[in-house]
Order: structure tokens, then sequence, then C-alpha cells
């Protein structure tokens, strides 16, 4: 059976409500397209990704619709991922973490989409692309697929944060009243893939916003799967430099089985090694932002054994050394 590329109709509605705006034809223009013409209850259900883009296209070019990607990326926000991102981000330690978390899950939102991080000396690209498309109306598409990450940063650097580059694959350059809107922004076409590109001393930076993400109902009895993970985050420093933070100690310690609490977590998108090293994180970036203990010391009050070992682990939560990361905390 052939591919059939496929995106969630929450990310058509932009477009959508901009055509509704002007008193466009949108249900005539949909249907043409052969989607739905009624959208509006369909946001998390998914549609062909090629024919979207031809509908996005038609009506841009009948409407005279200028930047018409750009104008639909102004009307999305965080809130328009998938629920199930959404919660990673907001329980992830870093930014990086973050980052990565929307790579790994990147393909639930187009079936076709593809994101990647690229390390350079001082900066980081936060790399997409939808595969076979060719260079079909990318513009379009790749004005959303630059924006997302951009919101998914400004939840750990703040609302305000701009990338110092934005990239496109397609040959697309935006018009100036576009480029007002990001003023101290580079723009740059032809690339090699869309992306957008940050300082690398950003990728250690906490989340602003995990408090604020509202738990939706889990339908078993009992605390919902976000209840666990924030009552275990509570619970698990005590532990750290105990030896006893095994799976099977820590479900017995809160009174559950260790197939409860996996599934638990399995519900948000978390394992309980991931939780672990977020919990680890979070008390070593503590000791190293607010003592002046020893590197070996925070390594074994974070329950590590191994100093080295201790080390990987937090640069691969943040891109940067234990050390590093102390001095940047103290450059403010």
């Amino acid at each position: 059976m052939a591919d059939i590329p496929l995106t969630r109709g929450q990310f058509l509605l932009p477009f959508v409500s901009i055509l509704d705006d002007i008193g466009a034809p949108t249900e005539m223009l949909l249907e043409r397209s052969r989607l739905p013409s009624s959208l509006a209850e369909k946001t998390e259900l998914y549609l062909p990704l090629l024919p979207a883009l031809r509908f996005v296209e038609t009506a841009q070019r009948t409407q005279g619709i200028e930047d018409f990607g750009f104008l639909a990326a102004q009307r999305l926000h965080f809130s328009h991922m998938r629920e199930k991102t959404r919660a990673l981000i907001a329980h992830s330690p870093t930014l990086l973490v973050a980052l990565r978390h929307a790579c790994h899950w990147a393909s639930r939102e187009d079936t076709i989409l593809s994101m990647w991080i690229e390390h350079g000396a001082d900066h980081v690209r936060v790399c997409s692309r939808l595969a076979g498309t060719g260079l079909l109306h990318l513009k379009y598409a790749q004005w959303i697929q630059n924006i997302f990450p951009v919101y998914i940063i400004r939840q750990f650097a703040g609302p305000d944060w701009m990338p110092t580059v934005i990239a496109f694959e397609s040959s697309y350059a935006p018009c100036p009243a576009t480029r007002s809107c990001w003023p101290n922004v580079r723009f740059l076409s032809g690339q090699h893939a869309a992306w957008i590109s940050l300082p690398v001393t950003l990728l250690g930076l906490p989340n602003r916003s995990a408090a604020s993400f509202p738990p939706p109902r889990d339908n078993e009895d009992g605390p919902s799967a976000y209840d666990i993970v924030e009552l275990l985050k509570l619970m698990l420093p005590a532990y750290l430099d105990e030896g006893t933070t095994a799976l099977a100690d820590v479900a017995e310690i809160a009174g559950v089985s260790t197939r409860t609490l996996q599934r638990k977590l399995a519900h948000v998108g978390l394992s309980y090694s991931d939780l672990l090293d977020t919990v680890r994180y979070e008390n070593a970036s503590r000791l190293l932002r607010d003592t002046d203990c020893r590197i070996i010391d925070v390594a074994f009050s974070s329950g590590y054994t191994d100093p080295a070992h201790f080390s990987r682990a937090f640069r691969r939560m943040t891109g940067v050394t234990p050390r590093q990361f102390r001095e940047q905390s103290q450059l403010g």
C-alpha cells in the first residue's frame, strides 16, 4: 500500500479562519481540494497533506493573500501541539530534552515530518523536513515547521525570545511586512531543510511554564499519570543518595505495583528512567547553581557512584559539562 502523507487538522484551521475572516468561499475551496468542508470538530483528526497544501496554494492565489503561511503561523500557539507532546515538554528538565522529545514525536504531527538537531560551536539548529513532497508549496508548511520550535523554546527562554536565523528549504523570501515582525532575524532560503538557530547556552534552561500545564483527566481511578509524575518528583530526591531508586524499590515505597507505575508513566510518554534522570538533573543543577559543593559531591548527592558517568549524563541533558553549567550560572 502506498504511503499517504497526513497532517493534523489543527494545522489547517489557521488558514481556514483567515479565509473566513475575509469572506472567502472557504467551503468551496475545501471541497475542490477533496477536504472535509467542516473542520471545527476535526482538529485532532488527520487529513491528507498534499491536498491540504494544494488547498492553501489555491486559496492564496485566488484570494490574493500575501505571505499566507506566515499569517497562519501567527494564529498558532504552543497549545495547538498534541497534548502528549506538550506534556513531555512540560516535564522536560531542560530545553535540550524538550527539543529531543519534539524531534522524536514529530511524525505524530505530520506523518512525513522529520526533525533533528544539528550542533555547532556556539549555536545549534533545530531542523525539519517533509519527506517525499519535493518543493511543492513548502513555504506554507515550513512557516509552521519553524514556528513550533520557536514556541517550544519560548517555554524555556521567555515569550519574547527570537531566533537568530529562520531558514527555508524553498526559495521563499518573506515580504517586508513579515520581516518587520522579526526585526533582528536573518532569513535564508534554498537550504537543505527548514531550520531555526539558537545559542548553545540556552539548551540547559529549565522550563518556565511546567507548573501551568493543565493535567487532563485520567480514565483510571486514583491519581492521574500527571499527578504520579509530580508526586514522584517530590519523593525521589530524598532517596537519591540512599541507593534505593531502582524501579521495584520506588514502586514498593510508593505503594503501587511496578506494572501500574510503568503504565501511569507511559500514559504521558515517559519511562521510569526518564523521570529518574530528570530528578537527578534537577537536584544536580540546583547544587551547581546555588552552592559551592564539589562536583564529585554533587554527583554522589544526585545518585551517581561514578563522577564520569554523572558528567556524561549531565551533558546529555544540557549540552554542557557540570563545570560549564556552574560557570554559566554564575555569569547570570
